[in-house]
């Protein structure tokens, strides 16, 4: 629309001052300027980079720091291992609820003022989080954090889908998925650390505090979307477009994949602490925290798959990268505690290298309402946290540690089984 109008304006200047006469009938009229796509080498690139970086460090810092200390919560509100998970689970299972939503209003209005609102909202309520006394009270501010969030997640990716040039977007995917990978390491870590020698409480208003920050520095970094094209938020549109999204031969299996992924990686972090804290390991709760430097190996491995795909292809990586994380949690059987790191570190490089291929190859298949297809990916994957996550304290309660990785290794097996059917069909 603002190219068109900026047209009839020039058109019009031209008739004041010259005749049609003085046209040449035989020479061509030039086509408007294409808007151009952010390249590696300009000077936006740095700025989207790092703002991406910057919103997916806290969007996962917020969002996973309880997992270190879900034994404190345990104690403090006297709770089993299953209830104590809910503090992530009910964050993660409202965010998938909220993509839905949050989708599509980016496709209505436009992406950085969502992604900016929703991290300052997700900031200040994990901020009030740290005075409530109850469980109760500490269950819904986690879950109006995970409703937050979902601003951001459904719309990061979109964002760069539409503004990276084609051939960067999966780079740019890439080092968005490490902040991510960082902001989930420095989370726990902190919160670990913290919560040992002053209180998790205090560790909470720290992590808020910062998240803040983020939002307003995320704000003044970010461009402002130059291929965004507003589409409707009727009812039958969104249906259009979901009808759209699910007769795609790639999509809906790209959606399953995300359950597999985020379920089977959450399911680990939020039960190895347990396993850890007790007899034969007895590491204190600093150490456990620590473990989170693992994360680090997730943000080399996202970045790295960019440049992978292109020369393998997405299928053959996604194969790869699920069974390294098969590997990893087969390992994570074997008594000895060295092995058990090295199974943590190959299950988390392999976890965070599928989800950049996952996630950049629906920005890739979706032809549009490119939120929208986000957003369902997204939903996915989050609901597999919350599900799986929470599925996993049943295991963990019945069977212990081998029965949580079995149940770990049959979903990743599922993972493969659908990699193996996208390098196939799509």
């Amino acid at each position: 629309m603002e190219q068109s109008s900026n047209s009839l304006i020039s058109d019009q200047s031209v008739d004041e001052k010259h005749s049609v006469n003085d046209f040449d009938a035989d020479q061509p009229i030039p086509a408007p300027p294409k808007k151009h796509y952010i390249q590696r080498d300009d000077a936006l690139y740095l700025r989207v980079t790092l703002s991406f970086f910057t919103v997916g460090f806290a969007t996962f810092a917020l969002l996973y720091f309880v997992q270190p200390i879900l034994p404190l919560l345990s104690e403090d509100f006297n709770i089993s291992p299953a209830t104590a998970s809910l503090s992530l689970s009910l964050s993660t299972g409202l965010m998938a609820l909220g993509l839905l939503i949050t989708g599509p209003i980016s496709d209505a209005i436009g992406r950085k003022n969502v992604m900016a609102i929703s991290l300052t909202c997700a900031a200040l309520f994990t901020l009030l989080s740290s005075v409530m006394e109850s469980w109760q009270g500490i269950l819904i501010v986690r879950a109006l954090v995970g409703l937050s969030l979902s601003g951001v997640a459904a719309v990061a990716m979109t964002y760069l889908s539409e503004e990276i040039h084609p051939s960067y977007v999966a780079l740019s995917m890439g080092l968005y998925i490490s902040g991510n990978s960082i902001g989930g390491m420095s989370g726990r870590l902190m919160t670990g650390v913290i919560a040992d020698f002053y209180s998790w409480r205090i560790a909470v208003v720290i992590l808020g505090t910062l998240a803040l920050l983020a939002a307003i520095g995320f704000w003044r970094l970010l461009p402002p979307s130059q291929h965004f094209r507003a589409s409707s938020l009727k009812p039958k549109s969104l249906w259009v477009n979901l009808h759209l999204h699910l007769r795609d031969k790639g999509l809906p299996w790209l959606f399953i994949e995300g359950f597999v992924l985020m379920g089977g990686f959450v399911t680990m972090y939020n039960y190895i602490g347990y396993r850890l804290l007790a007899e034969p390991y007895n590491l204190s709760q600093s150490t456990v925290g620590m473990l989170s430097l693992i994360y680090l190996t997730g943000t080399y491995s996202a970045t790295k798959t960019g440049s992978l795909t292109i020369k393998y292809g997405f299928g053959n990586i996604l194969i790869a990268s699920l069974v390294f994380m098969l590997i990893g949690i087969l390992l994570t059987l074997h008594p000895n505690i060295w092995v058990i790191l090295l199974g943590m570190t190959a299950l988390t490089t392999g976890f965070f290298a599928a989800h950049s291929v996952a996630s950049s190859w629906v920005g890739r298949r979706a032809k549009r309402a490119r939120g929208q297809a986000s957003s369902l990916y997204l939903f996915s994957y989050y609901t597999g946290s919350s599900v799986a996550g929470t599925i996993g304290g049943i295991f963990w309660s019945q069977y212990g540690w081998n029965g949580v990785a079995i149940f770990i290794a049959a979903m990743l097996l599922l993972g493969a089984m659908i990699a193996y059917k996208l390098k196939i069909n799509c």
